[in-house]
């Protein structure tokens, strides 16, 4: 018999894009029978965001492929779930439980009162306080509708300007230069790729790029925009660039003006959740790009954007809000991508992050060939590997190789969230194939090379 619990309870989810999706499956596998109400200003739920410059090369020839539910699929698990697309919830009474809704199609609004609030409405991209940002050659990459008007003028612009130099800049520099147009790629406020890698990479990615017929100008910082109709003009703190298209993806941040002043949140909006998700309100649990993460390499929270953390962060919700049992593991912000026929994989702490917080650490760079030279191919792993130089332990890694890495990147991620130091990389058990590496798998070597270093220190 189902706990009453279950069928009484009324559980609100504000947003539905990757963690409002893992909640409320995850709430309706375990307990079918839960009052459910989806509130989604879009037409649409799940939209797999990362898949956009996919989709504009062609690899990807619907987007449509891009949505892993849809309200249909949701409303059938249960009898009492209730999707609300193209609704906006416009205020959020914590004190009452109550939330104010907005049809968005008749304008009309509405109270709903909830037992349990899950916050999942994710990120704005950053929209940089620039003139002419607004202009309509001047496009913002981050949902389905973006991908539409990406891949639309795509068909006509011949030069494409990127604005920005993280995984999206990078990622769609590489689509358009994929299908022969050619790419301006302008970022000066951060360093590219700054956030997952140190120089060492940082400079093999950009030469990966030009290599492919990019134009960089990763010492430039855009100012303004400016459109004769044809074209954009990005002027920049050195010079004025044309293209037939801008496209400014500059990083994100947390939408969670709903909550403002009624849950702890980070200085940048983030909320702070503890380790079962659950907020400074204990009836409202939060996921997704609307929340902190633990970051572990340092043991505190960060702001981490990703799908990764998305979906394990709301699926932890749609447990916990029956009752605190699951806890948050944390995360090592792992990720990876591909750069044309290579893999970039990273995971937890460049060097230059940990140093400005004020750990001591170091960092050793590797390059050897993943398997035996005398097998047919033998591609070189490009690898950094930081770390404590008080207790060893390790705080991140770095990888690109035409070998296929990411799996490398998983397997440290295992070892920083389970605190293993430089001694144990150096020494752990891997197989031994020609087929698959050396003697040393190409990690053990990574670790020895830390080992002598940090001896040496």
């Amino acid at each position: 018999m189902t706990p009453k619990r279950d069928i009484m309870m009324k559980i609100a989810v504000v947003g539905c894009t990757h963690a409002g999706t893992a909640a409320v499956q995850e709430i309706l596998t375990r307990h079918p029978d839960t009052i459910v109400d989806v509130f989604e200003r879009r037409e649409d739920i799940f939209f797999l965001s990362c898949g956009i410059a996919l989709y504009l090369e062609g690899t990807v020839d619907k987007l449509s492929s891009m949505f892993y539910a849809d309200a249909q699929g949701l409303e059938a698990m249960g009898p009492n779930i209730h999707v609300h697309l193209r609704h906006d919830v416009i205020k959020i009474d914590a004190k009452k439980h109550v939330l104010q809704v907005q049809n968005m199609a008749t304008q009309s609004k509405f109270s709903q009162s909830y037992d349990k609030l899950i916050m999942t409405t994710g990120s704005y991209p950053v929209i940089p306080p620039l003139q002419g940002i607004s202009l309509p050659r001047v496009l913002m990459c981050k949902n389905a509708d973006d991908a539409e008007k990406i891949k639309a003028t795509a068909e006509t612009a011949k030069t494409i300007a990127i604005i920005g130099g993280g995984y999206i800049g990078v990622e769609l520099a590489e689509a358009y230069s994929r299908i022969g147009r050619d790419v301006l790629f302008i970022n000066g406020v951060h360093g590219l790729l700054s956030h997952y890698v140190d120089d060492e990479l940082r400079n093999k990615v950009a030469d990966e790029l030009r290599a492919h017929g990019v134009d960089t100008f990763f010492n430039e910082t855009a100012l303004r925009f400016d459109s004769d109709g044809t074209h954009a003009f990005i002027q920049t703190d050195k010079a004025e660039h044309q293209a037939d298209l801008a496209v400014v993806c500059v990083g994100f941040r947390a939408m969670t003006e709903l909550l403002q002043g009624q849950v702890d949140t980070m200085p940048n909006g983030a909320i702070h959740v503890n380790d079962y998700m659950q907020t400074s309100d204990p009836d409202i649990y939060a996921a997704g790009d609307s929340c902190a993460v633990h970051f572990n390499p340092t043991g505190h929270d960060a702001y981490a954007p990703l799908a990764t953390n998305a979906v394990r962060q709301g699926k932890l919700a749609g447990r916990n809000v029956f009752g605190n049992t699951i806890r948050y593991m944390g995360t090592q912000s792992t990720s990876a991508m591909r750069l044309y026929d290579q893999t970039l994989a990273c995971t937890g702490m460049t060097l230059h992050r940990a140093l400005q917080a004020g750990i001591k650490a170091s960092s050793v760079t590797v390059s050897d060939a993943y398997r035996p030279e005398f097998m047919p191919d033998a591609y070189p792993i490009h690898m950094v590997l930081v770390y404590n130089e008080n207790n060893r332990e390790i705080l991140g890694a770095q990888f690109l190789s035409r070998h296929e890495v990411s799996q490398a990147a998983n397997l440290i991620s295992v070892m920083i969230q389970n605190h293993n130091t430089i001694d144990d990389l150096a020494y752990v058990d891997m197989l031994f194939n020609p087929w698959y590496d050396k003697p040393w798998n190409y990690l053990n070597i990574l670790g020895q090379q830390a080992v002598t270093q940090a001896d040496a220190l």
